[in-house]
């Protein structure tokens, strides 16, 4: 068996390892753009933070790794064409600039997502970077040195995990969103006004609400400034952390991808052509709450699709189980996490929801120390069924999430989650664990 795999991030590093032990007799040839694999991208404000000092560490394999496993690497080299119906590949040596054509058995598509770039005027200035591969986290880290004045564009997680690094590093920090809140894909207003004091008290100047029109430079061709819809922001760096688009031109026509491009797969990860799969940030995924296909580029749900595809090769073993976009951050003291649907999203998806708030302390108050908790859950006015939940506290109780996550993906209730056996001991928490109350409070 002939497999070619396409992409050599976080699916297609799982999705190789696992082939290569199952398939142990099979031929696997990775095409990578890149001279390094498994760059873990999420690390990249803890590296520019200094909290990673070693950027190594934010590899977890390398092509060394799986030539050791028997597989063929072929690094540097960009796939430039796919006739899934021929079932062959047009690949070319970006060192070389040779041009082949590969033939396969089975196609595996992990090419994973790229920034999303607006074509505005001054977009291609000096110290306007991007933040997504190994190669941006060291150009950031480079050009931060030397900035003063930063603006970080889009307050989704990397945006904000950005500008706490930054700030921390002493830089005057501007964060630009064209939505009215932080993370708005993640959390309720009751919870992001916590994140935006924090940031107003550290000094962050939040630009929110305000749509970026384009770059003003100055006369070396460096970014001088952010313009706005609303005014402009003086800023000798800019990073753009505007969100994602999967990266699926190669397949374009050939198999079924919702509007914005994403591969549509089946519970096996199998597209709509024979013997090509697809997993990661290159392919929509079942999300839970709705049961609709959804965009949602997140590392746990790459590795999870991509180890999928390697169980179901050859015939359809595993089942994908869906997602609930389960994710978390740390902000200054706060630990915050999210899963499934916000009522924010549920009200605009037209879902008659309810919700329940929980503002209580994580342990009973006969103990020495105890913090505040905030947890919202929200459900289906109709028939209960749990759609998402956040959290937030200044000690970490975000498993609690990944609980409720649990609770989504196997569609329970608010009536099921208030007798669900948790455990009690003072030392952790109340009689009545904080997911408990918020079913009783429902009911």
């Amino acid at each position: 068996m002939n497999i070619a795999v396409i992409g050599c991030t976080h699916a297609g590093t799982a999705a190789i390892t696992g082939m290569a032990k199952q398939y142990p007799d099979a031929q696997i040839t990775v095409f990578e753009r890149n001279d390094n694999i498994s760059f873990l991208s999420c690390g990249i404000a803890l590296h520019v933070g200094g909290v990673v000092k070693d950027s190594k560490g934010l590899f977890y394999s390398s092509p060394e790794k799986m030539e050791e496993l028997g597989v063929t690497m072929k690094v540097r080299h960009d796939v430039l064409d796919v006739d899934a119906d021929a079932k062959t590949l047009r690949a070319k040596n970006l060192q070389t600039g040779e041009e082949f054509v590969h033939s396969y058995d089975k196609l595996v598509v992990t090419t994973g997502s790229w920034p999303i770039i607006p074509q505005l005027e001054g977009i291609d200035l000096e110290n306007v970077v991007l933040c997504k591969n190994y190669n941006h986290a060291q150009a950031i880290i480079q050009k931060a040195r030397l900035a003063r004045r930063i603006a970080v564009i889009g307050a989704g997680y990397i945006g904000i995990e950005l500008v706490e690094a930054f700030e921390m590093l002493g830089k005057n920090v501007t964060l630009i969103d064209n939505m009215e809140r932080v993370l708005y894909k993640y959390l309720d207003r009751e919870f992001t006004d916590v994140a935006e004091r924090a940031f107003a008290d550290q000094g962050v100047k939040l630009a929110l609400g305000e749509t970026v029109t384009s770059f003003q430079g100055n006369a070396k061709g460096e970014v001088k400034a952010v313009v706005t819809n609303t005014g402009v922001h003086e800023a000798d760096m800019v990073v753009l952390c505007m969100g994602f688009r999967p990266n699926t031109e190669l397949l374009k026509g050939q198999v079924d991808m919702l509007p914005n491009g994403a591969i549509i797969v089946d519970e096996y990860m199998r597209t709509s052509k024979p013997d090509v799969f697809a997993a990661g940030d290159s392919c929509a995924v079942k999300y839970n709450p709705t049961g609709e296909h959804a965009y949602i580029p997140l590392a746990t749900n790459a590795v999870r699709m991509g180890t999928l595809v390697a169980r179901n090769l050859v015939e359809p073993t595993v089942k994908y189980l869906g997602t609930q976009g389960t994710s978390g951050i740390k902000i200054y003291d706060y630990n915050i996490a999210s899963t499934g649907m916000t009522e924010t999203a549920a009200i605009a998806a037209g879902l008659n929801v309810k919700n329940v708030t929980i503002i209580d302390n994580d342990k009973p108050e006969f103990m020495p120390t105890y913090e505040k908790v905030t947890l919202k859950v929200v459900y289906e006015a109709a028939s209960g069924k749990i759609l998402g939940a956040q959290l937030l506290s200044k000690i970490d109780l975000t498993q609690s999430i990944n609980t409720l996550s649990v609770c989504i993906q196997n569609g329970m209730t608010m009536d099921e989650l208030s007798f669900v056996d948790f455990f009690f001991q003072p030392h952790y928490n109340k009689p009545w664990n904080l997911l408990n109350q918020a079913g009783l409070q429902a009911v």
